[in-house]
């Protein structure tokens, strides 16, 4: 079965990323991730993030960087692909819990979901992988 690819934020403010907090009823309900979603059928991962930033954050999307890395989501069919993202606009939490902007230290020391704390460790750590 192929992998449904799911795009992933990385929205930058100087030395911090955007973090988003996942409601309780959700898949990794109470864990914090970068903003993002799914793909729909026909749908390019740029614009998939212009939807769900949309959606999420109630940003527009002003450039959707290169892959930075892609990680399949255990337990999961989902292939999370996060992207450098600039965005116009105040982000709100329009579909998460909270919204918070997190150093890479900070960010490890948040209940992270998996793949998130994989980016986290590997990219913005230093250690690049695509």
């Amino acid at each position: 079965m192929r992998p449904i690819p799911v795009v992933a934020a990385v929205i930058r403010r100087e030395t911090r990323v955007l973090l988003a907090l996942r409601p309780p009823e959700k898949r990794h309900g109470g864990l914090w991730e970068f903003p993002g979603g799914k793909l729909v059928e026909g749908e390019t991962e740029s614009e998939a993030m212009v939807r769900e930033l949309a959606e999420e954050l109630g940003v527009r999307v002003m450039a959707v960087g290169a892959l930075l890395a892609a990680y399949h989501d255990p337990d999961s069919p989902f292939e999370i692909r996060f992207r450098d993202v600039t965005v116009a606009g105040a982000p709100r939490p329009l579909e998460h819990t909270e919204l918070c902007w997190a150093t890479r230290e900070e960010a490890l020391c948040l209940p992270l979901a998996p793949t998130d704390r994989r980016f986290v460790e590997d990219v913005l750590g230093g250690r690049r992988q695509g």
